[in-house]
């Protein structure tokens, strides 16, 4: 899986995938990300990424130029990506769907922003999707970039080394994930519940199951309108008296 990131702030992206699952995977060769640095790619002596916007207005807008001239360099050192991600506000949310997505690709390029944003031109010609990480205002497009790095990686094989751990996360089928104990089996007059010792592990796997369904209706209900639920599932919330959500 490759990933490319351009940015003013190279070090920024390098330093936030040294650690973890996808600092070892990239150690292996299983994830390759190189982070551009934008002002490589201007042609004057300042090196020179932004410029007041026109029609006025507060702030500075980052230069069509560099970012044209840092992706014709990449698909000629790198190959063409199969997508191009501008990380903005405006973007729409990124989600587990998405991650998947990109993880299928094999190859995407991640546009960060700074000021008060791109000039537009570079959307226009580049960007295949535009991705916002949440609705809040962040400095610039790095920690998104991560995020989605991160999220991506996790899906490509060989990256996370229990993959059944992978399909259990949550919203991999569009639900938040169970509660999880580990021992003691009692702490501090906590104790855990008496199905997770019990050793059935039939029974175990459907207490996991209505505790995942049971989280999500009290935390995300909104996710159940497009969960993938089984018949069982619709079950527990017919028992439950909760209106089962549309088939989709």
């Amino acid at each position: 899986m490759k990933f490319d990131v351009v940015t003013i702030f190279p070090e920024m992206v390098d330093a936030g995938l040294t650690e973890g699952v996808v600092g070892r995977a990239r150690e292996r060769g299983v994830v390759d990300v190189v982070a551009h640095d934008l002002r490589d790619y201007t042609t004057d002596r300042h090196r020179v990424v932004d410029d007041v916007p026109f029609g006025g207005g507060p702030g500075m807008v980052m230069k069509p130029e560099p970012f044209f001239a840092a992706m014709e360099a990449i698909i000629a050192g790198r190959g063409r990506p199969q997508a191009v991600v501008l990380l903005s506000p405006a973007g729409r949310r990124f989600t587990q769907a998405e991650a998947a997505r990109f993880a299928a690709l094999g190859h995407i390029a991640l546009l960060c922003g700074r000021y008060e944003g791109i000039d537009e031109r570079v959307r226009e010609r580049w960007a295949t999707d535009e991705v916002s990480i949440g609705d809040y205002v962040l400095s610039g497009g790095e920690l998104p970039a991560l995020v989605v790095i991160d999220a991506v990686s996790r899906l490509v094989p060989g990256v996370v080394g229990d993959e059944q751990s992978v399909e259990a996360d949550s919203f991999g089928r569009g639900l938040l994930d169970c509660p999880h104990y580990t021992r003691p089996a009692e702490y501090a007059g906590l104790r855990v519940p008496e199905v997770l010792t019990s050793g059935h592990h039939g029974e175990i796997r459907r207490w996991r199951r209505q505790q995942a369904l049971r989280r999500t209706l009290d935390r995300r209900p909104d996710l159940l309108v497009t969960a993938a639920l089984d018949g069982e599932e619709r079950g527990w919330l017919r028992e439950w008296d909760i209106g089962v959500p549309p088939t989709e």
